[in-house]
């Protein structure tokens, strides 16, 4: 059955290929994006199918016009993938005030106001499915990336709580949570002014990173497409193998923490 598929960040990585496979399949796709141009060649390729639209989702009126407008050329959105964002690289001390913003405004409230637009179109078709793109670093931070992960971890609260709310509407919400891939988002990762005094934290995490860490994008398409299609599609999805590993060890070292703390916390319960 051809869905609809509304899909922020297409211009490239994890959203362009995944633009790319929804319309091989005959999916209809809308994609926004900062620079129309920038699927140009797809738009040529599949001018019944792809809607392109300029978008900051930053801007709250443009995100509730991009989506109304989506709506009214394809009649439906089946599909919400809200992919767009960027990441942040910096030490909790090193962090200036704008890139703070600038980080959360992008990954945090950009997600908010584009699915909060698209919520009563799903409630009214009485079907519909949030994908949420938030990291396994929404899980797990890492040194030099508190403020990416803190954007990615309101991501997992706010998807959690949501999905809760909207199940009786016939809605759905998964969020998914990939490793680190070799797509360009590494490219376009803003940093801030070292400080000297972190440069043996941020060499330590580069000697860690290992090549088989990394996955490959395309290989994430049929992941997507699967999710897209089943029935009872899982509130997180994990993309990669690394992720896991991660996220496993880093729940066990809680839960150790938590059970040698426990008479302390049922202590200040207090009754």
């Amino acid at each position: 059955m051809t869905k609809t598929i509304f899909i922020t960040g297409a211009s490239r990585g994890f959203g362009k290929i995944w633009a790319e496979a929804f319309l091989k399949r005959g999916d209809r796709v809308i994609a926004t994006v900062r620079n129309p141009d920038s699927l140009h060649e797809l738009a040529n390729e599949y001018p019944s199918n792809l809607l392109v639209l300029q978008l900051d989702v930053t801007d709250k009126v443009a995100c509730v016009d991009a989506v109304a407008k989506a709506k009214t050329h394809f009649g439906a959105i089946d599909v919400l993938i809200n992919n767009a964002g960027y990441g942040h690289m910096g030490a909790i001390e090193e962090l200036e005030e704008q890139e703070i913003r600038t980080q959360i405004e992008t990954n945090v409230f950009g997600l908010l106001w584009i699915t909060q637009a698209i919520i009563p179109i799903m409630r009214e078709q009485k079907s519909g499915h949030i994908i949420q793109l938030s990291s396994a670093l929404g899980i797990v931070a890492f040194p030099t990336f508190g403020i990416y992960s803190a954007s990615k971890f309101a991501v997992e609260a706010i998807s959690e709580s949501l999905a809760a709310e909207v199940s009786g509407f016939g809605i759905k919400v998964t969020i998914l949570e990939p490793n680190g891939y070799l797509t360009d988002f590494n490219a376009s990762i803003a940093q801030s002014k070292p400080i000297a005094l972190y440069d043996d934290v941020r060499a330590a995490l580069q000697a860690s990173n290992k090549a088989e860490d990394w996955g490959v994008p395309e290989a994430t398409a049929d992941a997507v497409l699967k999710l897209v299609d089943t029935e009872k599609p899982p509130l997180r999805l994990l993309l990669g193998k690394a992720g896991f590993e991660w996220i496993k060890y880093v729940y066990a070292e809680r839960m150790k923490t938590w059970e040698e703390w426990y008479d302390v916390s049922v202590a200040a319960h207090g009754k």
